[in-house]
């Protein structure tokens, strides 16, 4: 492994890192929790804590929003899925993923473990878990000829971060990232496009891995070098760490929804305001997009995860409630008739210009044909919030509140949103570790596992 990765792992400090960076790192961080709060009413999460419970013994750490204590693998498991069960989550687009996903469950449980309340350096690794995760997703899909999953380089990206907290030396980094990268998830993604159900995106199982590595490289096992991070075929990608800061490029998720959808949405939702539309005046919509959002093909959802990676759906949905959030993806808010009538007609079409155009950018062009016979045509459209054109800070904050205030309380979800902004005054991170770690009080849910009542 080249000197400069683990010099700009190991030895990069929070006074290194440019202030935008750092602020950054704490409006992803908000946005996860916002998304791990709202993922916990998913029947995905209930699961996943469960299964860490009962199969990942120890007491090192407490999973998201439960307060239960499992192993630092167990916790990041459960983190890690319980984000991705509710698709909202900040990504990438040459990627084709999403970084914080499994590295914001990852760092808290490892940093609980190993008792590292250091709210700088912990904020310093958010920022330094971007720069590597961005590149080493990067690199494997350039390296490698399937799509895979953000769980087949979060493996990597979390196996360094750990190895950063766990005060690792260069040479049990090197084995841990190698070992990560040899036992990642290589799941093949467009499987779940096609097949969608709760395996989804394989963070939290790649970033199990990571932590997994991390602690076997401690112990002194060994793996196989990282292709991702030592190839010469790769060199470039990381040749310009701390010069180059990807955290930058990461794009904000405005629906919990896959991001391939979102320009469809986003399309409709424009049309609709502009002009003064309601879904009864529609005969049918019409969708040009690029093929990997033509391939989230399923109309009338049974589960959230099959109406998270659909782009008819939501678009529908969009359509008729004026909004896509993460009520109208649950399990029990999917056979709308209206939403329905507007699904089932939705005609979707490949465009050539929009295929070349991915994955550096997304767009579709939606036409609404009226009942009155009028065409109105959206024309190109790009989903909010890439990094091209930001999401406003104001609008980040709200729809934390929009996500965890419902499952959390008003007064917590505050609390958690001044604890996020305080990172990197000094304070420590015990505040933060307890707000989101601590159980849910109450929930109006048919079932309350890691749940207190009142």
């Amino acid at each position: 492994m080249a000197a400069p990765f683990l010099d700009f792992l190991h030895d990069t400090s929070i006074s290194d890192l440019p202030d935008d960076t750092l602020d950054r790192a704490r409006h992803w961080c908000l946005d996860l929790l916002g998304v791990a709060a709202g993922g916990t009413s998913t029947r995905l999460s209930s699961i996943i804590r469960a299964h860490a419970v009962a199969q990942f013994g120890g007491t090192a750490a407490r999973i998201l929003f439960d307060g239960r204590r499992v192993s630092p693998a167990g916790a990041t498991l459960a983190g890690g899925m319980t984000i991705d069960a509710l698709d909202a989550h900040d990504g990438h687009k040459l990627t084709k993923g999403h970084v914080g996903c499994g590295l914001l469950p990852a760092m808290l449980a490892v940093s609980e473990a190993e008792a590292r309340t250091d709210d700088r350096a912990f904020l310093t690794a958010l920022v330094l878990g971007y720069e590597i995760g961005t590149r080493a997703g990067v690199a494997l899909h350039r390296t490698a000829a399937d799509y895979h999953t953000s769980g087949a380089w979060i493996a990597v990206t979390v196996a360094a971060m750990a190895a950063q907290v766990m005060r690792l030396s260069p040479a049990q980094t090197r084995e841990a990232i190698g070992i990560a990268e040899y036992h990642g998830p290589r799941s093949q993604m467009m499987r779940c496009i096609d097949h969608p159900t709760m395996v989804k995106d394989g963070s939290g199982w790649g970033a199990m891995t990571g932590v997994s590595a991390a602690y076997l490289a401690r112990d002194g096992f060994t793996g196989a070098p990282a292709v991702t991070v030592e190839g010469a075929d790769v060199a470039d990608l990381w040749a310009d760490l701390g010069a180059t800061w990807r955290i930058r490029e990461q794009y904000f998720k405005p629906h919990p929804v896959c991001r391939w959808a979102q320009p469809a949405v986003q399309a409709v939702l424009t049309l609709r305001a502009a002009h003064g539309l309601t879904a009864a005046e529609i005969e049918r919509i019409e969708i040009a997009t690029f093929h990997e959002s033509r391939r989230l093909a399923v109309r009338r959802p049974k589960t959230t995860e099959e109406a998270q990676y659909s782009t008819a759906f939501p678009a529908a949905v969009a359509m008729v409630r004026g909004r896509v959030g993460p009520e109208d993806v649950a399990d029990g808010a999917l056979d709308d008739p209206e939403v329905s009538r507007l699904a089932d007609g939705i005609v979707i079409t490949e465009d050539a210009a929009f295929n070349a155009a991915f994955p550096a950018r997304r767009f579709s062009a939606v036409t609404l044909v009226l009942r009155d016979g009028r065409r109105i045509e959206s024309g190109p459209t790009e989903a909010s919030g890439d990094p091209e054109a930001p999401f406003p800070a104001v609008g980040i904050r709200a729809k934390f509140h929009d996500y965890a205030g419902p499952v959390l309380g008003r007064q917590r979800a505050t609390a958690l949103e001044t604890a996020v902004f305080a990172l990197g005054s000094g304070d420590g991170l015990d505040t933060l570790l307890d707000l989101a770690t601590g159980p849910i009080v109450s929930r109006n849910l048919t079932e309350n596992v890691g749940v207190s009542a009142v």
